[in-house]
């Protein structure tokens, strides 16, 4: 999605009409599903976004990644262009929703692309592969920026704010607006002083009207809950990163403030065969950082 400078109003409308809801579950899922440009050179790549944002963090990235290989992108229930129900949120539903859209999708084997939560939702359909009861195969994985060793995670202000929080939606006219919600991303990203990050303020808007769009953000505080799952469960979700035999790669910013570069010194030491790539200057969000370095790395990773 490149070309023309768009308003976030206009990268939002054309994002969305590149999908389409999918009923899933009791949830509308929203989904993008593009074919492969020129000579298709692998299965499906199946995306995975972070918290708070949605599947609209790798717009940018989308045509690069989409030449040689079908692309799956979704909003997990709670995010983006899904549907928000009142509900408690776990890692657990969240890959329950993964597994019903790659079903539904006909997706046998894919390769797997994952970012900040996606990781740990990754990393429970991993684990399932692992028990032999995944609905579809993993052949590579990309592991970007995200949190996969609690106790060296920077967590922000707003984060432990909302972990304090009960896990309940916030009441008619609370919860942060798009303005905050915007400032609070580029708080994520490399320093405005950093040649090699350079986020498209746009698009960050537009990811922050997403996270707002039909009381998102009044769920903050029950979407975050992924973080108490991880809490316990993390030897299962991190353990199958580590230990599931499909080849993985390691695309990194290496100034994320949460999600800090010494995760991935632990992770290559427990995974020496993992190829990773420091993406310096760079922070929290690489595909919207750094697009054109991002898009390469993972292109050549697969």
């Amino acid at each position: 999605m490149t070309g023309e400078p768009m308003t976030a109003a206009d990268l939002i409308d054309r994002w969305a009409a590149l999908g389409r809801p999918v009923p899933v579950d009791g949830d509308e899922v929203f989904v993008i599903d593009v074919p492969a440009t020129g000579t298709v050179a692998g299965p499906p790549l199946l995306v995975l976004h972070g918290f708070p944002t949605s599947s609209i963090d790798f717009s940018e990235v989308l045509a690069p990644l989409r030449a040689g290989r079908r692309v799956v992108l979704l909003d997990m229930p709670g995010y983006g262009l899904s549907s928000k129900a009142d509900r408690h949120y776990s890692l657990f539903d969240q890959a329950d929703r993964v597994e019903s859209v790659a079903a539904e999708l006909g997706l046998g084997e894919v390769d797997l692309l994952t970012h900040d939560m996606g990781d740990s939702v990754g990393g429970e359909l991993l684990a399932r592969g692992l028990d032999g009861t995944l609905g579809f195969g993993v052949r590579r994985r990309v592991l970007t920026n995200g949190s996969i060793y609690l106790a060296l995670a920077q967590l922000t202000d707003g984060q432990k704010f909302l972990l304090d929080l009960p896990d309940a939606q916030l009441p008619d006219g609370s919860g942060t607006g798009a303005d905050g919600l915007t400032r609070a991303l580029l708080d994520t990203m490399a320093p405005a002083g950093s040649a090699a990050s350079q986020p498209d303020p746009d698009h960050v808007r537009a990811a922050a009207e997403l996270i707002v769009r039909d009381g998102g953000s009044r769920l903050l505080p029950r979407t975050i809950r992924y973080i108490e799952d991880r809490r316990r469960q993390e030897d299962r979700f991190t353990g199958a990163i580590e230990q599931h035999p499909a080849p993985l790669a390691v695309v990194w910013g290496d100034l994320d403030p949460i999600a800090v570069w010494a995760m991935t010194d632990q992770l290559l030491e427990r995974r020496p065969d993992a190829v990773r790539t420091r993406l310096e200057g760079v922070g929290h969000y690489p595909m919207v950082e750094a697009p054109a370095a991002f898009a390469a790395a993972v292109v050549a990773a697969l």
